[in-house]
């Protein structure tokens, strides 16, 4: 027979412990979270704008300008200029730079050369694009104590690179292993050479492109297997 104790809703025994009641779900909460997470996007949206406007040495002021707010309320939702940065520079990372370069990495080309040519001539024209986000990114990387965004974004471009020498070694039966060093030596001289440009532009863009796939080419073209059809 069950004990009136062991029914729903009657008190509980002597000496058991209470259970308290699931909390009931504070709509207001997850609404002002979701208010904060869009304002702030809104805030790094406008950091962006005036980073485009103002170059790589911005002010907080200059963010409170494009955003039409006041400092404070910049400071509300970044506790400080070092976090801003954080922010602007993820911003540059995933919106603008990895959509183009991933994007012509994963891309069918027509060869070996033109899918070279087309990722290097994405960047170059980032560059030539966004000359004052290109030139913030590289400013404040590398901050002590802070996540280096911009060797992320490299690294992040360097291992799918990889992924793509590496399954084409692999379908022809080769060892897979110089695949990253591959990736990682194309990218870095890609990245130090556009960089060096930036600020020489003694070269057009377009035979900046040709000359570093010319040398990206030459020497994948004598280590990769032939490209199936």
């Amino acid at each position: 027979m069950q004990r009136v104790a062991d029914l729903p809703g009657a008190p509980p025994r002597s000496g058991e412990p209470v259970e308290a009641p699931l909390p009931a779900q504070d709509g207001r909460r997850a609404r002002w979270t979701e208010h904060r997470r869009a304002r702030r996007e809104e805030l790094v949206a406008a950091a962006v704008e005036a980073v485009r406007l103002a170059g790589p040495e911005f002010a907080v002021d200059d963010v409170a300008r494009s955003a039409g707010v006041s400092k404070t309320v910049i400071y509300r939702y970044f506790t400080d200029k070092d976090e801003l940065v954080d922010a602007v520079l993820e911003r540059i990372s995933t919106v603008i730079l990895l959509p183009r370069l991933l994007g012509q990495i994963a891309a069918e080309h027509a060869d070996d050369r033109a899918a070279l040519r087309a990722v290097i001539a994405a960047f170059v024209d980032l560059i030539e694009d966004e000359p004052e986000l290109y030139r913030f990114a590289y400013a404040h990387a590398g901050r002590s104590g802070r996540a280096d965004l911009v060797a992320g974004t490299e690294h992040e471009i360097a291992e799918a690179l990889a992924a793509v020498m590496s399954a084409r070694l692999a379908d022809a039966g080769r060892p897979i292993g110089a695949a990253r060093t591959w990736a990682y030596g194309v990218v870095g001289m890609v990245q130090l050479a556009a960089h060096w440009w930036s600020m020489d532009r003694s070269v057009p863009a377009p035979e900046l492109v040709e000359q570093l796939t010319d040398l990206a080419d030459g020497g994948l073209t004598s280590l990769l297997p032939p490209l199936r059809g």
